[in-house]
């Protein structure tokens, strides 16, 4: 069965998992519709442009660019070898994004390596998250500016989490993170923009936190995030996967970048814990982290 080339690139365009072509410079010469909806860049913004070019600008779990250094892509490019990685990109609207990447060398007729191909999927839990917000809405516990669980719902939560280990000893912690400086975004730019601080830092929370744990905004710049079934250093390092992947993203207003950067109090409920007693605690630490600097973690 032979195609046309009109097919082909009718298939690879309607792909499921995004799709963009580079030429041995990684300036960007194909990208799919797929690729579209999972960065929110459009074919038009992207084409004729390198990848680091404030466009994906790919970073690892410990917030770390890749684009100057360790890139995937550019290494099959290099050595012609496919890679597989899971990195994290910045979607346009600011927030990170995990992705799984396959990356393969773009040949000539000859052999000659001329390019590299990347495919990437979205592995966050997406899916997940919009049944949650549709159920959260249906009992008005949604927090309409960041299509997270609320205070009341965070509340129940932690109630229900502490009578969960109180009778199957079902260990847990909790995450109260507050966005550091947020006065300033507000003060500068404008709610609006603060508003766009806060939806960002909200969706990188639940692209990259697991699809049984439950982040949600306990109010103005504070959120809170219900780790199940964790222990203290896994939720430290959970936590600060959370902070990394936020201080890596970004907005762009005009010739700027705005930077954000959290701050973050991480605790393990005990025996004994109250919902008073164990926030009171992480709020605690939260501040522990604002006075030792700020865009840290505090474990205690």
């Amino acid at each position: 069965m032979n195609f046309s080339r009109e097919s082909y690139a009718r298939i690879i365009d309607n792909l499921h998992d995004g799709l963009y072509f580079v030429d041995r410079e990684r300036k960007i010469t194909f990208w799919n519709k797929a690729a579209e909806r999972i960065a929110g860049f459009s074919a038009a913004e992207v084409l004729g442009r390198h990848c680091s070019d404030n466009i994906l600008n790919h970073v690892n779990a410990a917030g770390e660019t890749l684009c100057l250094g360790d890139c995937p892509l550019a290494a099959t490019i290099g050595d012609g070898m496919p890679r597989e990685a899971t990195v994290y990109l910045h979607h346009k609207d600011g927030h990170r994004v995990p992705v799984a990447v396959r990356v393969s060398a773009l040949t000539d007729d000859d052999g000659a390596v001329i390019g590299g191909i990347e495919l990437f999927t979205d592995i966050s839990n997406q899916t997940a998250n919009e049944l949650r917000i549709r159920e959260l809405e249906k009992l008005a516990l949604l927090d309409m500016l960041t299509q997270l669980a609320n205070r009341s719902f965070l509340e129940r939560e932690v109630r229900s989490r502490l009578e969960e280990r109180e009778r199957f000893n079902v260990p847990f912690g909790v995450l109260f993170i507050d966005i550091d400086h947020f006065k300033d975004f507000n003060d500068t730019y404008g709610h609006a923009v603060g508003d766009e601080v806060l939806r960002s830092v909200a969706q990188t929370m639940v692209a990259n936190s697991r699809p049984f744990d439950l982040c949600g905004r306990w109010g103005g710049e504070e959120f809170l995030a219900v780790i199940r079934n964790v222990a203290a250093q896994e939720l430290a390092l959970l936590g600060n996967r959370l902070r990394a992947l936020v201080e890596s993203s970004y907005l762009s207003r005009e010739d700027r970048t705005l930077k954000i950067t959290v701050s973050i109090g991480a605790t393990i409920a005990q025996g004994g814990d109250s919902p008073e007693t164990l926030l009171k605690r992480a709020d605690a630490l939260l501040y522990e982290s604002k006075k030792s600097g700020r865009n840290r973690l505090t474990l205690g």
